[in-house]
């Protein structure tokens, strides 16, 4: 990737489907990779329902950065398919499956299929702060 800051990501595939990629940049300028639904049968969303889908990954996140998974605009425009946690955050500490609760706002079914791109994931640089606390502020 030309000239942009790089931290190196651990990745495990955890999916059980075959000829199943791991996340990639799909441009040069990309902010963010896109996540797939690791699932061995579509899945079915009903209006104003929710479904966690597994996304067949565990990662490991240099402290210091965060992942947020955040819809795919063409999902929710085009089918008002989106996260309920907008964005999700996943901590430097978490190994477990990424996962991602998807939420269906608009009038009819939609189905998730095996392999379909869900969400993106991008990375940022995140601070601890230390609280002091005051009686008045400025």
């Amino acid at each position: 990737m030309a000239n942009l800051p790089f931290s190196e990501v651990y990745i495990k595939k955890t999916s059980k489907l075959k000829d199943f990629d791991i996340p990639s940049y799909q441009t040069d300028e990309a902010a963010g990779v896109d996540l797939s639904a690791s699932i061995e049968n579509s899945i079915k969303i009903h209006p104003w329902e929710r479904e966690i889908i597994p996304c067949g990954i565990s990662i490991a996140i240099p402290r210091g950065l965060e992942a947020q998974i955040r819809p795919r605009s063409g999902l929710a425009f085009k089918n008002g398919i989106t996260i309920l946690n907008t964005p999700g955050t996943i901590d430097s500490d978490y190994r477990g499956e990424i996962k991602v609760v998807l939420i269906n706002l608009s009038n009819t079914s939609f189905a998730i299929n095996p392999g379909d791109r869900i969400a993106q994931m991008i990375f940022a640089n995140t601070i601890h702060v230390e609280f002091e606390e005051v009686d008045d502020l400025e």
